[in-house]
């Protein structure tokens, strides 16, 4: 039997629930397939840096006052070369500033609202084909976790199922799309301590790159730059501490038991297309970006908007110019954030083989950077993030 809906949503993640969110404030009905468990879905631990415009969508329409109401504002980063800091003062230069919020944290306040309205969320539904994308009734075939087949139409099917799932190939066929990987990685630690410091540290040193970053009063986490193919069990706890401590000096990192390790390999990918038909793509299946300017899980919020705006001038209105218009003004931001995550990556990283020319001629650019006020403010804007499109 096949069900029918407005719009069939693949994927969980923090772009299909809030696309649903923002679809039934207008009244726009959706179910959404995700082929975790809803435990998987709120325990993997991401990246929680959230863009000024991410926590004033996610609190304005509703999804998640916490949010706002619990994340840690940070006005400012600090970037660290020559043994020295140096801080971007987001606030005073753009006036804008991020807010440290866990993502699973995001997906919690985005399930629990979307169950407390009724909305149609079933986990362990894994997607095995969506067919029909250029009809006006594509369908998503899947199968429930008993085996049980599903088959959905709808009048749009989102795409919002990450780099490995089916939609991304549905849209792009054999074309795929741009694609760059970086030969370094991230070794990441979470440990039980304080903060070392009250804001993120990017710190660009000749023993390579290191972030220290946070989760919350007591649980931090710090990333080193490291091989693609790593062994994360490679090092014992004093040698990482050892490791981190001297890609930031000047800096004291406060120690304390390590309990997860992890490498974190870096690829952009930007879709040659974003739409096929009634099939679109956003978030991850869209586009990866590098973590190094935190634009991940903002990028694919920015996608969102703009894309709900589409869904209800079409649904709503059988107007369907903006979601015409949708490819082409989601790649406007994107391209902008893949190139502000490539330039953070190459200025403060250390390539494979780079000679002493290339390592001064990196702390030029950073220095151009920090004592400049429009390289400051380039920075700022970039980083705590464009304004949403509407």
């Amino acid at each position: 039997m096949t069900e029918r809906t407005a719009v069939a949503i693949i994927g969980a993640g923090p772009a299909g629930l809030l696309l649903a969110h923002l679809l039934d404030r207008e009244g726009i009905a959706s179910i959404v397939l995700e082929s975790r468990t809803r435990e998987e879905v709120e325990t993997t631990i991401r990246a929680g840096i959230l863009e000024q415009g991410t926590v004033e969508i996610l609190r304005d329409s509703g999804a998640s006052t916490r949010a706002s109401d619990e994340s840690r504002r940070h006005e400012g980063i600090e970037l660290r070369f020559d043994g020295e800091g140096h801080r971007i003062d987001f606030a005073a230069t753009v006036g804008r500033s991020v807010y440290l919020y866990p993502q699973h944290e995001v997906l919690k306040d985005l399930i629990a609202a979307r169950l407390s309205a009724g909305q149609d969320l079933r986990f362990e539904v894994k997607v095995t084909a969506v067919a029909d994308a250029e009809s006006d009734r594509p369908r998503v075939i899947a199968t429930a976790a008993d085996g049980a087949r599903i088959e959905i139409e709808a009048d749009v099917v989102v795409g919002a199922d990450g780099s490995r799932g089916v939609t991304r190939e549905t849209v792009t066929g054999a074309h795929g799309g741009y694609y760059r990987e970086y030969p370094f990685a991230w070794f990441g630690v979470l440990c039980e301590a304080p903060p070392s410091a009250h804001e993120l540290i990017y710190s660009n040193s000749p023993e390579g790159f290191a972030l220290i970053s946070q989760r919350s009063p007591t649980v931090q986490r710090m990333y080193f730059q490291c091989e693609p193919d790593e062994d994360p069990d490679r090092f014992s706890e004093r040698e990482l501490w050892d490791m981190l401590q001297a890609r930031v000096p000047g800096t004291s990192l406060h120690e304390g038991p390590i309990f997860q390790r992890d490498v974190l390999r870096f690829r952009s990918f930007v879709a040659h297309t974003l739409r096929r038909g009634r099939v679109v793509l956003v978030g991850d299946a869209a586009h990866t970006v590098p973590p190094t300017g935190a634009k991940g899980m903002n990028l694919a919020v920015a996608d969102v908007v703009l894309l709900s705006d589409a869904l209800r001038a079409l649904l709503t209105e059988g107007d369907a110019r903006l979601l015409d218009a949708y490819p082409e003004r989601a790649l406007g931001r994107i391209w902008k954030a893949q190139h502000f995550s490539w330039w953070m990556t190459n200025m403060l990283h250390v390539a494979p083989g780079a000679s002493d020319f290339d390592r001064r001629r990196q702390v030029g650019e950073l220095r151009s950077v920090v004592e400049s006020e429009h390289g400051r403010a380039f920075l700022a804007e970039a980083y705590t993030g464009w304004p949403l499109e509407r």
